[in-house]
């Protein structure tokens, strides 16, 4: 169709039309409309209870650093190596076994050995200990997103991926919030070990509910679809040749180098340089100390700010895809440039609560790249080794952004802390990170200069 012909079309129709070429058709029906929002529905409820259970340390990083005597590095460690080594290793051997078997399923089975290790978090007693709990986190979360994801896609048209894939990463604004005002609550009356124990418990009823009526709209596997799947190599093979994907997976993991390293310290930095101010403000609301305040109030802006960044990223997704789908990475980009700058002045404006209420602004755009990017890779693969791809692009993310974001910012904390003290410390290590936000942005406008290209 011509540009002339194309601009006399309904602009409807025209958002409705495939906005980026599958790389090969989808060989089996949609499920219905109403199917598709309870699987979008309950697996963002899955993904909440995730993050609940991966971002709850943080809350609880102070109170364990003093009862086990940990120094910083232990807890990026703690918060972000242990866990990331076996969750990104473990994730595509979990994605392949995902484009063989019940999806449903696999998240099902997954959601309880993460639950389980969570509770078993509030039994250690040393940092081996928690470390090894956290890694057993890990294993088990490692099979639920690229299952997650893939389960989407395939059940949703191609026109709301995007929106589909942002409600779903709500569950890491949502869960993080989750678990800072669960944390932080409990914590302060009963100790960081009952947290851990009350954040686990959920996952058992949860598993059971989406083991029962979690649907999986690809046929049943069976030795003729089985001998269909691409092995890894040629998955590897056709990746190789997509630069854009490569360009969204650096862009994304450091965006999440970003992310994760600043969530582990958050509370660090508001109780090391606030705790008096914040101290009185938990006073005024009836919060039994700052540590609950600091929960509630940072798990408030994270979720809310956060959680309206993806769901209008992933509307944005979709609408400037529509002009081709170079546009999933430029609202990527344009969110990280704005959000870099912001990200790093926040930090020095005034009060403990002015900074916590600012946070909002700049976490609303840091959030806006969930969905666009999502979309963009489930776009770029063949149907059947969706998760596969989506483990790959997460082991990517999360070995440059979960493994290395709150350890190498423990290590610019410490750093910092030998000449201005522990509480300018961890100051200066969330600015220093805030401005890598800009390389992420490159990455992101590479990766759409590259989608253009091979459209």
């Amino acid at each position: 169709m011509s540009s002339a012909a194309r601009a006399l079309t309904d602009v409807a129709e025209a958002e409705a039309e495939a906005i980026t070429p599958e790389a090969t058709p989808q060989d089996f029906p949609l499920p219905s409309a109403i199917a598709a929002r309870y699987t979008v529905g309950l697996l963002t409820i899955v993904y909440m209870l995730n993050f609940v259970d991966r971002q709850i340390v943080n809350i609880l990083a102070e109170p364990i650093k003093r009862d086990l005597g940990l120094a910083d590095w232990q807890l990026g460690a703690m918060t972000g190596l242990g866990f990331a080594m076996f969750y990104t290793t473990l994730g595509i051997p979990m994605a392949r076994l995902a484009e063989r078997w019940h999806r449903g399923r696999i998240i099902a089975g997954c959601l309880v050995v993460w639950s389980g290790f969570t509770v078993v978090c509030g039994m250690s007693t040393t940092f081996v200990q928690i470390l090894l709990a956290r890694i057993g986190v890990g294993v088990g979360e490692a099979g639920c997103t690229p299952s997650a994801q893939s389960l989407i896609a395939d059940s949703v048209p191609l026109n709301k991926r995007a929106s589909a894939l942002g409600t779903f990463s709500m569950g890491v604004p949502v869960g993080s919030l989750a678990g800072l005002v669960l944390g932080g609550i409990v914590a302060q009356s009963y100790g960081w070990r009952a947290a851990f124990m009350v954040a686990g418990a959920p996952g058992v009823i949860l598993a059971l509910i989406a083991f029962a009526t979690l649907r999986d709209p690809r046929p049943s596997s069976t030795p003729a679809s089985r001998a269909n799947l691409l092995p890894l190599s040629a998955v590897l093979a056709q990746l190789r040749q997509q630069p854009a994907f490569w360009w969204l997976a650096a862009g994304s993991a450091i965006t999440s180098f970003v992310g994760y390293g600043q969530q582990a310290f958050y509370v660090s930095f508001f109780l090391r340089n606030y705790t008096p101010e914040l101290a009185a403000a938990a006073q005024s609301v009836g919060f039994a100390g700052p540590l609950a305040f600091v929960g509630v109030a940072l798990g408030i802006v994270l979720g809310v700010s956060g959680g309206i960044g993806t769901l209008v990223g992933g509307r944005l997704g979709d609408r400037f895809a529509a002009q081709g789908p170079g546009g999933y990475g430029m609202v990527a980009a344009i969110s990280m440039l704005i959000a870099g700058p912001l990200l790093a002045a926040v930090f020095f404006l005034g009060s403990g609560l002015t900074i916590l209420a600012l946070l909002a602004v700049p976490l609303f755009f840091k959030n806006m790249w969930f969905g666009p990017v999502f979309a963009g890779i489930q776009g770029m693969i063949p149907q059947r080794s969706r998760s596969t791809a989506t483990a790959i692009f997460l082991f990517v993310l999360n070995a440059g952004g979960l493994g290395l974001g709150a350890l190498l910012t423990g290590l610019i904390s410490d750093m910092f802390a030998t000449s201005y003290g522990e509480a300018e410390g961890v100051r200066y290590a969330l600015v220093a990170t805030s401005l890598v936000s800009f390389l992420s942005a490159a990455c992101f406008w590479r990766a759409a200069v590259a989608m253009r290209r091979a459209a």
